[in-house]
């Protein structure tokens, strides 16, 4: 069976900083790209970062860009996000993704791309 299973979250102040981690298992996602996504309440979920396959080349969403870093191991099958500078606004669920469609663009930040999930994890950054 395959499991994403993200940790890490948490409560924080604004400006300090979180790192989540997601585990794979069933299967190796070394070849896949890997994906955060996140949801606040009311909300869509939105793309947050995605990193290829060697972990060469992360892309991220404008907001958070100079404050987040994903981050891969393939030979633990993990992926991390660093956030550091946290803001109310990023307060969400935080979901891990891989990867099963490759039509779309290099660097994907639709969900339907993404074939796997976790079950997400919660980040609440306080004011």
């Amino acid at each position: 069976q395959v499991q994403l299973l993200e940790s890490g979250g948490g409560l924080v102040q604004a400006g300090g900083s979180l790192r989540l981690s997601c585990a794979a298992s069933g299967r190796s996602f070394s070849s896949s790209a890997m994906g955060w996504f996140r949801q606040a309440p009311g909300k869509e979920r939105e793309f947050v970062a995605t990193i290829t396959w060697s972990g060469s080349s992360p892309y991220y969403t404008d907001s958070v860009k100079g404050r987040f870093t994903i981050s891969r191991d393939n030979a633990k099958n993990t992926v991390d996000l660093q956030m550091n500078s946290l803001k109310p606004e990023d307060t969400a669920v935080y979901y891990c993704a891989a990867r099963t469609s490759y039509r779309g663009p290099i660097y994907s930040t639709r969900p339907y791309d993404y074939g796997y999930w976790g079950q997400g994890t919660q980040v609440t950054v306080s004011s």
